[in-house]
């Protein structure tokens, strides 16, 4: 198969009104977004270009974020298996460009309270040790490429009220007495003097696993190391048609049709519907919006007291995250516009700026040097799954992680790796391996496709009821 040098290839502009649940590809050859981590990463790593002709490959990965490369990474190292990696646009250009590098000791949206509610305390405690394996998994990788810039020291929990507390406090029992970790709880006082002076804040949890990153830079590591173990990476060539005979998977592309024995799915908040059936409807996309300040001059830096590098979130429903990155710079983002046509509306931005304002009133008149927003990947139940969905069939994804995919994609990558060579392991009994993503409803099941557009209904009452509980009642 030929193959076209990465700087030769025509790109498209970037759309930013892109939306997974009404557009049929996530685009051919589209540019990155003008995200801070583009502007600062560097040139990108060379690819094996778009897909010219028919050709076979043991695996074939879609979507070449983290979990797509790390899934490749994996294959090759400890299974011997070089797979092909198909991408839509530029290597690396959906959820891994846009997001806030956040690396937290978790999985999906759940709190470890919330799983014992759901599946018992059993099965908690060894749904913890996997996470912990997985941050493990994350931090290997990290230190196999220190150009990401990590900012290690843990997690801080910030209460945006003082009623907040009350539930930061439970939870940092349970994490303590039931799962071991040395969680504390701060006061204001203790935040402000030791951490950073929000002035949202009535008191935190303080995790000690959390590493900020450049999440850029990272996925760049990972794409270098990949190539070089004899992965090939195809940029702008999307799934345009998907087909099994005999057993043999047919992904047909603008440039040519791959043929594979077994393929991955990794394409989180940007799968689109209608890319194969078992994906279809099962993930919510949603918006979050992020912004990055100039550097702050010494007299910010003392008005705010930002102290702390490490990562930061509120316990708002609709939460803001952020975190001081190395050039003294305030990254900060949180949840934006419903759809994809109304992202460019400058009141969705204004909302996380008002949220910085508010949190630093010292930086009221700082400038704003990068904007962006993105697509997060939210599982119905929360919780992301790394599974094949048909045991008949040899096809699998890992998706779902709700805003915590920075940090688990690495492990995710890893495990779907090791199902793909068909190694088997008992932590393949735990919920996010043993069950497939699930509808939201009876509609969805029914008609999925068709009804995929109109869940956005739904998703505008409940943000409008998050806000009315996170600020008023």
């Amino acid at each position: 198969m030929e193959m076209t040098p990465p700087s030769t290839a025509v790109l498209r502009p970037y759309d930013p009104q892109y939306d997974p649940l009404v557009a049929p590809t996530p685009g051919h050859g589209t540019d990155y977004a003008p995200t801070y981590w583009v502007a600062t990463a560097g040139a990108p790593p060379a690819d094996d270009g778009p897909v010219l002709g028919d050709t076979d490959a043991d695996v074939v990965i879609v979507g070449s974020g983290f979990t797509g490369l790390a899934t490749a990474l994996f294959l090759a190292r400890e299974h011997g298996i070089r797979a092909t990696v198909l991408e839509a646009n530029r290597a690396v250009w959906g959820c891994t460009s846009r997001n806030g590098g956040q690396g937290q000791n978790a999985s999906g949206r759940l709190y470890r309270s919330q799983w014992i509610a759901r599946w018992g305390k059993a099965t908690a405690l060894k749904l913890d040790a996997e996470i912990r394996h997985g941050f493990e998994t994350f931090k290997s990788l990290v230190a196999e490429f220190p150009e990401c810039e990590p900012q290690p020291g843990g997690h801080l929990y910030l209460a945006h009220r003082e009623k907040k507390m009350a539930f930061l406090r439970s939870e940092a029992k349970v994490m303590r007495e039931v799962f071991g970790y040395d969680t504390h709880i701060l006061s204001i006082d203790e935040v402000h003097r030791r951490y950073v002076r929000d002035a949202e804040t009535f008191g935190a949890m303080h995790e000690p696993d959390g590493i900020g990153v450049h999440p850029l830079k990272l996925a760049f590591g990972y794409l270098r190391k990949a190539r070089e173990l004899g992965v090939k990476v195809h940029p702008a060539s999307p799934v345009v048609g998907f087909e099994t005979r005999g057993g043999v998977h047919h992904l047909r592309t603008p440039g040519g049709t791959v043929r594979a024995r077994a393929v991955g799915f990794a394409t989180g908040g940007y799968t689109s519907n209608g890319l194969h059936p078992s994906l279809d409807a099962k993930i919510m996309p949603i918006l979050s919006n992020s912004l990055v300040t100039r550097p702050l001059t010494p007299a910010e830096l003392e008005a705010t007291n930002f102290r702390t590098t490490e990562v930061i979130t509120d316990t708002r429903t609709l939460r803001f995250y952020y975190r001081r990155l190395p050039d003294n710079r305030v990254q900060i983002g949180s949840r934006s516009a419903i759809t994809g046509a109304d992202a460019p509306n400058p009141k969705h931005m204004q909302v996380l700026v008002g949220g910085l304002h508010r949190k630093f009133p010292a930086l009221k008149d700082i400038r704003i040097d990068h904007s962006w927003w993105g697509w997060v990947d939210v599982s119905h139940d929360m919780m992301p799954r790394i599974t094949q969905p048909d045991p008949k069939a040899s096809v699998f994804y890992a998706l779902g992680y709700g805003g915590n995919g920075v940090s688990f994609s690495a492990h995710a990558g890893r495990r779907m790796a090791q199902r793909i060579a068909g190694r088997a392991d008992p932590a393949f009994e735990l919920p996010i391996y043993a069950s497939p993503l699930e509808y939201p409803n009876v509609f969805d099941t029914v008609r999925s496709r068709a009804f995929a557009p109109f869940r956005r209904v739904g998703q505008n009452v409940l943000y409008r009821w998050y806000y009315l509980r996170d600020e008023v009642l």
